[in-house]
């Protein structure tokens, strides 16, 4: 079980220090990615992907939970209400949950990833005035001990908190 650890850093520079002492203390350089102001150069940083960005995998649950419960709707009218002509099973209400859950997950994340995550607003205007966003994904056991290395090695770092539970896909 991993816990995504927010560090707030003011420059490139900085920001890359700080990874360089991240790697040293053995985390892995996939479990470090930094965000910027958008076209802000990065360097040889590990930049955010669309996953850390955008509001993609929240969209995608919240499609599978709605997409799911208007399909387990539609597949009951179904089974009560058929077509004439029609004899429906009971395996058409779970074939109609899977398909609505499948289908607005999908839709959803579609339209999910053109919006900023909803986890980063707190950073915003960091973000904007062009400071550097870091998420360091470590081990429980480890939470402790990074944060104490970024503060001891890096005073500048301001602290944006630790997520009480990694997201499955990033």
């Amino acid at each position: 079980m991993r816990r995504r650890l927010y560090f707030v850093l003011p420059d490139i520079e900085t920001a890359q220090q700080t990874t360089n002492d991240l790697l040293l203390a053995r985390i892995e350089e996939r479990r470090i990615h930094c965000l910027g102001k958008r076209d802000q150069p990065m360097g040889s940083l590990h930049q955010a992907n669309v996953l850390q960005k955008s509001d993609i995998v929240h969209g995608a649950e919240l499609g599978l939970l709605i997409g799911g419960a208007a399909g387990l709707v539609l597949g009951i009218v179904a089974v009560w209400l058929p077509p004439s002509g029609v004899n429906l099973q009971f395996v058409t209400i779970l074939i109609a949950a899977l398909g609505g859950a499948f289908f607005g997950a999908w839709i959803s994340s579609l339209v999910a990833a053109s919006v900023p995550n909803s986890r980063l607003l707190d950073f915003a205007r960091d973000i904007e005035s062009g400071k550097i966003l870091m998420m360091v994904d470590v081990p429980n056991r480890r939470v402790a001990e990074i944060q104490q290395l970024v503060e001891r090695r890096h005073p500048e770092a301001t602290m944006g908190g630790v997520e009480p539970t990694m997201p499955a896909f990033p």
